[in-house]
């Protein structure tokens, strides 16, 4: 395979716009859960684009769906619809809660999308004073001005003048903070299962009932953010599946795609008659390309071979953290669910998560982190064994570089 040499990470800065810092290393190959670099440097991959490649790199379904698609029809518009589109829908209608689906490019989008069909389902049924949004502190969901207001964490929403109003941030997982806070005038309550990037925190069970039982006694939509934890990242298609909670409205986008950019909004007949001609679109939402892959995607995650793999990967990955752990002594604990897992630093070591990925990619290894105290690992659902074990030996190394100072 050829590498072009002569494109750098110092041209990066040169002819990017500065808003991210990304690593030296530049991934040029990928294959299952192994990526090499420029320079051939062979890493395990437990980051998977930030819970993206659920698949790993090039599995050959994808590709095969890629290039089949590729050679019939990549764009029409959706003035048109088209066969891979009805296809993903029709399977993810007919595997959820959901009756109707809207198709978008990323998870920002869909979530985008679900705030304005909440807000507009409340203005047409029960007037304008109730669009009062409820969400939480450390969320996240997305980019956009609104979806990154509604996420909680004003670091990410600050600085660009003023914000969507109507919106109100409590404590995640706290009952009397809701009940303090919902009325008459919220329109919506939007959550994820997981909180993924404000730390790999888990909703408590009876949360979920509260958020459900609260919302149904204020005529109030509850919206699941499953951009992250959806496509069979904790052992279930959707998150909710896991929980005694069926949504009214679930966003999912990341590895429904498999590294290929899609998302969907998922959501009830009478909730979705709320969206009618011309109150929302996107020109690439429902790509033909991009539900074929969609659809190659559900066709293998969708198995009970792979979503019962993800519990006992799942099993592997926490016993070696955890036996990581007792060596060095770095993690207050090791939370999370499926392959959405997190190492939470100790007091010894606050606020130095990043040392640990940086020291990792050193031994071959990428991870993320979850802001400045958790280490994030989002690898493939179908990861073979043998790289979960080489890829922990990797971490150890690492960590005992760090430890070391």
């Amino acid at each position: 395979m050829s590498v072009n040499n002569n494109l750098t990470r110092a041209q990066f800065d040169e002819v990017m716009v500065p808003n991210y810092a990304p690593s030296a290393v530049i991934p040029v190959r990928g294959e299952g859960s192994r990526v090499w670099d420029q320079e051939g440097k062979e890493f395990i991959d437990f980051a998977g684009g930030i819970a993206v490649n659920c698949l790993g790199h090039c599995h050959p379904a994808l590709t095969a769906a890629l290039a089949e698609q590729g050679n019939k029809l990549w764009h029409l518009s959706n003035v048109m619809t088209n066969e891979p589109a009805l296809e993903l829908a029709t399977k993810l209608v007919d595997a959820t809660f959901a009756d109707k689906v809207y198709f978008a490019n990323s998870g920002a989008e869909a979530n985008e999308a679900a705030l304005k069909l909440a807000r507009r389902y409340a203005l047409d049924k029960f007037g304008a004073e109730k669009d009062q949004i409820v969400a939480f502190d450390k969320a996240f969901h997305g980019r956009t001005f609104f979806t990154v207001s509604v996420g909680g964490q004003a670091a990410y929403s600050d600085g660009f003048g003023p914000k969507p109003q109507s919106i109100t941030h409590i404590p995640f997982n706290d009952i009397s903070a809701l009940e303090a806070t919902i009325s008459d005038k919220t329109c919506a309550i939007m959550l994820e299962p997981l909180q993924g990037e404000g730390g790999i925190i888990d909703a408590d069970p009876e949360f979920l009932r509260a958020v459900r039982a609260l919302a149904d006694k204020h005529n109030a939509l509850v919206i699941f953010d499953e951009v992250q934890t959806g496509v069979g990242r904790l052992g279930e298609l959707y998150a909710y599946m896991r929980t005694e909670v069926v949504p009214d409205i679930l966003t999912t986008a990341k590895a429904l795609g498999g590294g290929f950019p899609i998302a969907a909004m998922l959501t009830t007949n009478e909730i979705a008659t709320h969206l009618k001609i011309g109150t929302h679109g996107s020109t690439y939402g429902g790509n033909p390309l991009a539900c074929a892959i969609g659809n190659a995607v559900l066709d293998v995650v969708n198995t009970p071979e792979v979503l019962e793999g993800v519990k006992k990967r799942e099993q592997l990955l926490r016993d070696g953290l955890n036996a990581i752990n007792e060596k060095h002594n770095v993690f207050s604990e090791v939370r999370g669910q499926g392959l959405l897992i997190g190492g939470v630093m100790n007091d010894a070591y606050q606020g130095r998560a990043k040392d640990f990925l940086v020291a990792a990619v050193g031994e071959g290894l990428m991870t993320l982190v979850a802001g400045a105290n958790v280490i994030r690992f989002t690898p493939s659902l179908v990861i073979p064994e043998a790289d979960i074990a080489e890829g922990l030996a990797r971490f150890e190394r690492a960590v005992a570089k760090v430890v070391a100072g």
